[in-house]
Formats: structure tokens, C-alpha cells, sequence
């Protein structure tokens, strides 16, 4: 560990927890680098010899840390440091996302905001997909269409063609914000009634999501993007318990 080590008066000083001075210079640490992405946290005997801090405040901080996805804690092992990014970050709200669900419109809002994204994303795939976009997507619906008669391979295809679509912008924030939505509808997406004949409406439906992409049409892929996610909602809000405003 490089630097020099705060002292035990440093991390005491201000209002605050005992353990909100730990936090703050570990967490200092893991986003500099003094702490490597991947690494083992020093022992806690280690971290409380250099804090003058007892064995209870020190887990406090791991816990802490852990909460906002600095720290992946395991069982027995010394936890591992996780320098944050778009994804860290959306796994640490994750806990206060599954509580706003349980509100009256919260699914909906949620399901809402994946449309609105996914509309834009539509129509920047038929204005700028690469050759790689393409045969991305044409793998990822061949894959859906050979599923066809699995409903567990077919939800992961179908989540697997989606997500294409927010790879397209080279921007590390959309497959960030793919990942949550998947987290957080899962639980609910999951009691969904399946069928081979319902998979085969969805992957015409991203057939024709496709087929506006290819013709390089962003109007006619954002109106088969919005009929498909459209139809999905009325088909499986029953199990969401949510009636339509």
C-alpha cells in the first residue's frame, strides 16, 4: 500500500460515524488505483492496526463500501475491490429500484423508460449500425428464432437481441442501463405464461425491428420496436398486478 497512512485523529475528525473516515479514505484509494480493481482489501486486523479502529468499525466500512459496490464481499474471503463504473453503479441503487416497484405505477414507469430508450436506440441502429451492428443482430435473432421452442432459451435470446440494440452507440451507459432493466424486471418478467406460440410473435415482432434497421428506415423500426414492446406490456402487466391509467 503506497502513501502516506491517515491517522486514527484524521479519520476521527468531523461529525459522522466512526466509520465514515475509513470509508472515505478507502474508498479514496479504490478510485485512485492505490487499491487495484480485483484485489483482496488488506486484513482487517491490517486495516485496524493502520486506523487505531476497533474490529466493529472496520466492518462497518466494509459494509459500507460494499453497499455501493466498491467492495464484493465473500463469505470467509477477504473482499474484493471493484473500481466503480456505469454498471457498479446501478447495481448499488438496485435495492432502492426493487422498493420504488412495489408503488402502484412503478413497474409501469420502469417499463416506460425501457421504451422511450429503446425508441431511440431503434432508430440510431437504422441511421448508424456498422457491419458488425448488423451481423450482431442478425446472429442474436437467428439465435432467438432457433429458441423458439424453449421458453427459458427464448427469454434469453430475446433479452440477448435487445441488448444488441444498446451496444450499437458505443457508449458503456446504455449497456449499463440494458443490464438493470433486465435485473430489475426479471422477477416479474419471470411469472410471465410462456408458449411456443407466443415466442414466435415476438421474434416476428424483432424480425421486424430488424427489417427497418436493414432498410436503413429509423420511422418504420421505431414503429415495430413500440407495436412490439406495445403488445408486450398488454400481455403480461396482469402479473405485475398493475392496471393501465
Amino acid at each position: 500500500m503506497t502513501g502516506r497512512m491517515e491517522s486514527s485523529a484524521e479519520i476521527g475528525a468531523g461529525p459522522g460515524r466512526a466509520s465514515d473516515g475509513v470509508v472515505a479514505a478507502l474508498e479514496a484509494r479504490i478510485l485512485s488505483g492505490n487499491l487495484p480493481d480485483g484485489h483482496p482489501l488488506p486484513a482487517e486486523r491490517e486495516l485496524m492496526e493502520e486506523f487505531g479502529a476497533s474490529r466493529t468499525v472496520i466492518r462497518e466500512a466494509i459494509s459500507a463500501l460494499a453497499s455501493q459496490g466498491l467492495l464484493e464481499s465473500r463469505p470467509r474471503f477477504r473482499p474484493i475491490v471493484r473500481k466503480p463504473d456505469y454498471l457498479t453503479v446501478l447495481n448499488a441503487a438496485g435495492n432502492v429500484v426493487q422498493h420504488m416497484l412495489n408503488g402502484r405505477d412503478g413497474v409501469k414507469n420502469l417499463y416506460d423508460s425501457r421504451v422511450f430508450i429503446e425508441r431511440a436506440l431503434v432508430r440510431e441502429a437504422a441511421v448508424s449500425a456498422t457491419k458488425d451492428d448488423i451481423a450482431a443482430l442478425r446472429d442474436a435473432l437467428a439465435a432467438n428464432g432457433a429458441a423458439i421452442a424453449d421458453s427459458l432459451e427464448f427469454y434469453q435470446t430475446d433479452t440477448a437481441f435487445h441488448g444488441v440494440l444498446y451496444r450499437i452507440p458505443d457508449n458503456p451507459i446504455f449497456p449499463a442501463i440494458h443490464a438493470g432493466f433486465t435485473s430489475w424486471l426479471a422477477p416479474h418478467w419471470e411469472k410471465m405464461p410462456r408458449s411456443p406460440e407466443r415466442n414466435e410473435v415476438n421474434f416476428l415482432a424483432h424480425k421486424a425491428i430488424l427489417d427497418g434497421i436493414l432498410d436503413r428506415d429509423p420511422a418504420t423500426a421505431e414503429e415495430a420496436l413500440r407495436n412490439h414492446l406495445g403488445a408486450a406490456w398488454q400481455y403480461v402487466r396482469v402479473t405485475f398486478s398493475v392496471e393501465d391509467s
